[in-house]
C-alpha cells in the first residue's frame, strides 16, 4: 500500500511540474496581435494555431492526471486512518473530556473562581 501511495505521489508531482512548465511555454491572447504584423507563428513547429491546440490540450491532461492523483492521494490516506478510533477531532476531543474533572477540581481550589459545571447549576436555579 504504502508503495502504491509512493507511485501515486510521484506521478502527481510529475504532472505538476508538467503543468507549471506547459502554462509558462504558452503565450497569452494578446500575443497575437503581434503575430499579426509579422510574427512569423506560420513557420513554428505546430504550425499557425497546432501549438495552442497542442499546449492547451497537453496541460488538460496533466491537470486531470494531478486531479486523479490528489483523489486517489485522499482516499488512500482516509482509508489508513480510518483504523483508528474515529477522526482526528475525536480523537483530540478525547484528552480534553477526560481531563474536564481535573479541570474543575483545580477550579475548586482557586477562592472566587466558580467551577464550569457548578455555574451551570446555579444559573439554572
Amino acid at each position: 500500500m504504502q508503495v502504491l501511495m509512493n507511485l501515486v505521489l510521484l506521478l502527481q508531482m510529475v504532472a505538476a511540474v508538467a503543468m507549471i512548465g506547459l502554462v509558462l511555454v504558452q503565450h497569452g491572447k494578446g500575443a497575437d496581435m503581434g503575430a499579426s504584423f509579422g510574427g512569423g507563428a506560420s513557420g513554428s513547429l505546430f504550425g499557425a494555431t497546432g501549438s495552442a491546440n497542442f499546449l492547451s490540450r497537453s496541460t488538460a491532461v496533466a491537470a486531470t492526471v494531478f486531479f486523479v492523483c490528489t483523489l486517489a492521494l485522499a482516499y488512500f490516506g482516509n482509508l489508513r486512518s480510518s483504523g483508528n478510533e474515529g477522526s482526528i477531532l475525536d480523537r483530540a476531543a478525547a484528552p480534553a473530556a477526560a481531563s474536564a474533572p481535573a479541570a474543575a477540581s483545580a477550579a475548586a481550589q482557586i477562592p472566587g473562581l466558580v467551577a464550569p459545571a457548578a455555574s451551570a447549576e446555579a444559573a439554572s436555579r
